[in-house]
């Protein structure tokens, strides 16, 4: 979580690939679209929010990462920028707004690239406009999310 991509410098298997930034999006057809090879990414902003935050790892950034993987509002197909909405409204509705714990959750999201730097958040949750600032290179259509109230489609 700390620095991904520096699991393993193998003579045989070669350097470990996984990003830790939008930057170094893997995209691939494999492995699910780089599900996998790109956890680096919100992992990474999770060590960075739970170092902001302090203290014990599950007892805010934990929360806030727990209740956000509870909620119905994260579906199966919710893009990187759609997760890590979700987690800074969720540390809004746990620890009230302006609070450290939803400094952290969007300072974390910004510094790995998911996130547009600065200025306050105006996409909603899996929206197209907010999976095209975060690099949706997954390519998902905007059509699709329009069909289904701003929501990614189930299809």
């Amino acid at each position: 979580m700390k620095a991904p991509g520096t699991a393993y410098d193998d003579d045989v298997l070669g350097q470990d690939p996984q990003p830790a930034t939008m930057a170094d999006y893997v995209s691939s057809a494999e492995d699910s679209g780089g599900v996998h090879i790109n956890s680096g990414i919100p992992n990474h902003a999770f060590y960075l929010a739970a170092t902001a935050i302090g203290g014990n790892a599950w007892e805010r950034a934990g929360l806030i990462w727990y209740e956000t993987l509870l909620s119905p509002r994260l579906l199966p197909n919710t893009r990187f920028v759609g997760f890590a909405q979700l987690t800074v409204a969720v540390a809004r509705q746990l620890f009230g707004p302006g609070t450290p714990e939803v400094k952290a959750t969007r300072d974390a999201w910004r510094e790995v690239g998911v996130l547009p730097a600065g200025g306050a958040m105006r996409v909603g949750v899996g929206s197209a406009r907010g999976a095209a600032a975060a690099g949706d290179q997954e390519g998902q259509g905007k059509a699709k999310r329009r069909s289904s109230g701003g929501r990614p489609s189930q299809n």
